[in-house]
């Protein structure tokens, strides 16, 4: 293929990914289909726009959460409640998209991912200004309703985008692609808390006024970008499309669950671990607030955005390495997790140990998603993207809540719980999930 101006970008997108033999037995059978769909024009190639609209999708989603996660003990504060109640604006987010994205992924798959997507930024960034009045009014149900129709704003925008990837690209490109759009996703969480720690030496709601502006440039770079591929036959009837999504489940549930459950506890201890942060950098003896506050929760995930990025880049086809690297991934978070127990109450080491874990996340996420999204063809594949999406979702859901009550018991207790799910999951993901040499 000829060299153009942009080629230095493109180079970096290149060979294959597509789910291990076990997952995978009609894998011929799924890439003629996804060709004759018009995914496969591009041979796995597209320009720098398309890449930037596509990064921002998931970018402007993680926006939604980790934005607020330094403003909470001051929402909490202004509005008079409880630290459950603040962290419920971040779980009624998440439960409300977790249950949409699986309705979001079916209609992206009966119409375009363009026609889910569009709307769903629109209803997002409303929603967010609907949130900002009800701060201003101080009423705690506003922002709470607000939050959840932003959730189900946000159930049409990165599970739909991880979909679009697999439309659109082939090759490397694909599990390159993807490893962007968890790079991207990382890149939200790690500017999110700095941003929100900005914004609030404005006034602490001003982070929900910032949202529209977000969603109204990946609006427009979506629209004016993003060229989805045509569909060359008519999309199945609901009990049909049903049907098939329950064989696909059936047919692949050893591996499938298992890598839905891993992301999801992922997400889980992620925004749990952010949560916690948040709360005792600003209590005795640290007092620690506002930007630097920020900054410090930015490094975790400093750590997992270079790793997503980079483990995207290289997994390609390579079966073994993407087994290599998930075991690794959550044994460092497993032991991460595991020396917190003994080390939480020292900043310093905490922070290095939390970071390491991220780093260990990261080497786990954008494998997982290159074998989901290249586990089917295009045609249920919106669906089965948006039940792995929505499990994580759920995982964001839950964190908060579950760390909050926890650390009301006790700090050691926090870390031996989620060291002990990471071991199970662990432990898992070794037995179950065992990709060939090389995925085809």
């Amino acid at each position: 293929m000829e060299k153009t101006k942009s080629s230095k970008l493109d180079v970096i997108f290149e060979s294959a990914i597509a789910p291990p033999a076990e997952m995978d037995e009609s894998a011929d059978e799924h890439d003629s289909s996804d060709e004759s769909a018009g995914a496969g024009d591009k041979a796995g190639k597209g320009s720098f726009k398309e890449y930037f609209a596509i990064a921002s999708i998931p970018m402007v989603l993680v926006f939604g959460n980790s934005m607020l996660v330094p403003v909470l003990p001051e929402l909490q504060r202004s509005l008079g409640i409880s630290q459950f109640q603040s962290s419920l604006v971040i779980t009624l987010f998440s439960l409300a998209a977790g249950i949409v994205i699986p309705f979001a992924g079916y209609l992206s798959d009966r119409f375009s991912r363009k026609a889910i997507l569009i709307p769903a930024l629109i209803v997002y960034g409303a929603a967010g200004i609907l949130a900002g009045f009800g701060a201003i009014w101080g009423s705690y149900a506003v922002v709470i309703w607000a939050r959840a129709l932003q959730g189900i704003g946000g159930a049409g925008t990165a599970p739909i985008a991880m979909a679009l990837v697999g439309d659109m690209y082939k090759g490397g490109a694909q599990s390159k692609v993807l490893g962007l759009t968890e790079a991207a996703n990382g890149t939200g969480k790690v500017l999110s808390p700095i941003l929100g720690s900005l914004l609030a030496l404005i006034v602490w709601y001003s982070v929900f006024f910032a949202f529209p502006v977000f969603c109204l440039i990946s609006l427009i770079a979506v629209w004016a970008w993003i060229k989805e591929p045509k569909k060359d036959k008519e999309p199945p009837k609901f009990t049909t499309y049903m049907g098939t999504i329950g064989g696909i489940l059936k047919e692949k549930a050893r591996w499938l669950i298992t890598s839905f459950f891993a992301g999801s506890l992922a997400l889980f201890i992620l925004f749990g671990v952010l949560f916690y942060l948040s709360n005792i950098l600003e209590e005795e003896p640290y007092f620690i607030e506002g930007v630097p506050k920020g900054l410090i929760l930015a490094i975790p995930l400093l750590g997992m955005v270079i790793t997503s990025y980079t483990t995207g880049s290289l997994i390609k086809k390579n079966g073994i390495l993407m087994r290599w690297l998930m075991n690794i991934g959550l044994l460092m978070l497993t032991v991460s997790l595991a020396l917190a127990i003994f080390f939480y109450n020292q900043i310093y080491v905490l922070i290095g140990l939390l970071t390491f874990g991220s780093i260990g996340t990261g080497l786990v996420l954008p494998c997982l998603n290159s074998m989901i999204t290249g586990s089917v063809d295009s045609s249920e594949r919106g669906m089965i993207t948006s039940i792995y999406n929505s499990l994580r979702f759920l995982g964001v859901a839950f964190g908060p809540p579950l760390f909050g009550w926890l650390m009301a018991k006790s700090d050691s207790l926090v870390f031996i719980t989620v060291s002990s799910l990471s071991l199970v999951t662990l432990v898992l993901v070794f037995f179950l999930i065992k990709p060939p040499a090389k995925v085809s």
